[in-house]
């Protein structure tokens, strides 16, 4: 029987996010989320898509050309398919990234996919929701995000950070939270906690700055 996914767009752009932003990528935006993020800026894929078969997503992705690969969302470990379309992208050599607001089991990707896991702050209006056992199965290549909208959003991260030892397993990266938490604000207080691990990086969402008029496409 043929797989098929909801697809919201398909299309070449730069990484935005996390230790690869700035690269150029295919990105395979699928369907569907099970969270409503107060900051979310991704509301337009919650139930807008097309139904497509796996193989022809595959496709696409070869027509486009881009060595690197994120499937993101909404949440794409929403869709039953959505594993079997991360190994077909290994398969082919891409380099494949795979954007998950942590609240379903990671362990179904293929062990050859980065993993960049969104830990919910209270910000967000969703922090109830992660799957903490998600921690556990994070390895050396792959990346924990925390978007963060104030203060307490920041000492939640750090308690996080510091109870499950993130930068000895994987990257951790702070986000400021578009429109709600200004950037110099967030380096002031990164530059001021001397616990702070030195594998926590800032990290700024490039397609907001290149393409700040743009709601979607980029």
């Amino acid at each position: 029987m043929t797989q098929t996914l909801k697809v919201n767009e398909i299309h070449a752009t730069l990484q935005g996010e996390g230790g690869r932003a700035g690269r150029s990528c295919a990105l395979v935006r699928l369907t569907g989320c099970n969270l409503r993020c107060v900051w979310c800026d991704t509301a337009y894929a919650y139930d807008q898509g097309r139904e497509m078969a796996l193989e022809e997503v595959v496709a696409e992705v070869a027509r486009l050309g881009r060595p690197m690969v994120l499937v993101t969302g909404g949440e794409p470990l929403l869709q039953p398919a959505t594993p079997a379309l991360l190994s077909r992208l290994c398969d082919n050599d891409h380099e494949v990234l795979l954007e998950t607001n942590g609240s379903k089991d990671i362990s179904v990707a293929d062990r050859r996919v980065i993993r960049c896991l969104d830990v919910k702050c209270p910000g967000s209006g969703a922090a109830d929701s992660f799957l903490w056992s998600n921690l556990d199965r994070l390895g050396p290549t792959d990346e924990v995000k925390f978007v963060l909208a104030d203060r307490a959003d920041y000492e939640y991260a750090r308690r996080i950070i510091d109870r499950h030892e993130l930068p000895r397993r994987c990257e951790a990266i702070l986000t400021p939270a578009a429109g709600l938490l200004a950037p110099a604000e967030l380096a002031k207080w990164m530059l001021g906690d001397a616990a702070l691990p030195g594998r926590v990086r800032l990290g700024l969402q490039l397609h907001k700055i290149i393409w700040p008029d743009a709601d979607r496409g980029v």
